[in-house]
């Protein structure tokens, strides 16, 4: 009952900034309508010529925000808008895509790829957030678009060592019959192994050190 009164409210917010065009009930109604997953009021936000690149206090765009919070429909009335920026990056350099893959949500992952998300970029990657997520088809989709499998972290921390430690053990599968190194270590000597380790995850470290012999 609650979030079906929130929606009432909502939209008739939007439909008031529409006719008094006021930026800031805009603002606070595309935000609102992410937190609700209200598809609908975005939709007609945006028709108005809301901008669906608009960050909020934090810096960050919409797009990621309804990935982050698994708010699906307010995902696809955004992903509608021909304006939308894929590739836009947080103050820590987080992409939308990063974030549907970090969910493990293929679907998402592959309409973000197809509207141009970029897979490799300096820094943290995709296939990082990937790596620790529940869903190895995601890991095996971004190396199927040109993922860098070896990609480095500003710390060197590759993707094997993240699905090591956080990710399902497939995605650590996944990796190495790809070709991962599981001999790179990183700023602190850390291997794959290592952070299986570190997880408490010792037969998967086994495997490793087996796989990757010192």
């Amino acid at each position: 009952m609650r979030t079906k009164c929130a929606r009432v409210f909502l939209q008739v917010l939007v439909l008031l900034c529409m006719v008094s065009g006021a930026r800031a009930g805009s603002y606070e109604a595309f935000f609102s309508a992410i937190e609700i997953d209200d598809g609908a009021s975005l939709s007609e936000l945006l028709a108005r010529g809301f901008d669906p690149n608009t960050r909020n206090a934090e810096g960050q765009v919409g797009l990621f925000i309804a990935l982050q919070k698994e708010s699906y429909r307010a995902v696809s009335a955004i992903m509608k808008s021909k304006e939308v920026n894929v590739n836009a990056q947080n103050a820590v350099g987080e992409t939308p895509v990063m974030m549907a893959a970090l969910k493990g949500h293929l679907e998402w992952t592959q309409k973000l790829l197809l509207r141009g998300a970029q897979v490799n970029k300096s820094g943290w990657t995709a296939l990082h957030y990937a790596a620790c997520s529940p869903q190895p088809k995601v890991v095996s989709l971004l190396l199927d678009n040109g993922a860098l499998i070896n990609a480095e972290s500003p710390n060197r921390t590759t993707p094997l060592m993240m699905a090591a430690r956080y990710g399902d053990e497939l995605n650590v599968q996944v990796l190495v019959n790809r070709q991962a190194d599981g001999r790179k270590t990183n700023e602190h000597g850390l291997d794959a192994a290592a952070f299986a380790k570190l997880a408490g995850r010792d037969s998967l470290a086994n495997a490793l050190e087996g796989r990757f012999p010192k």
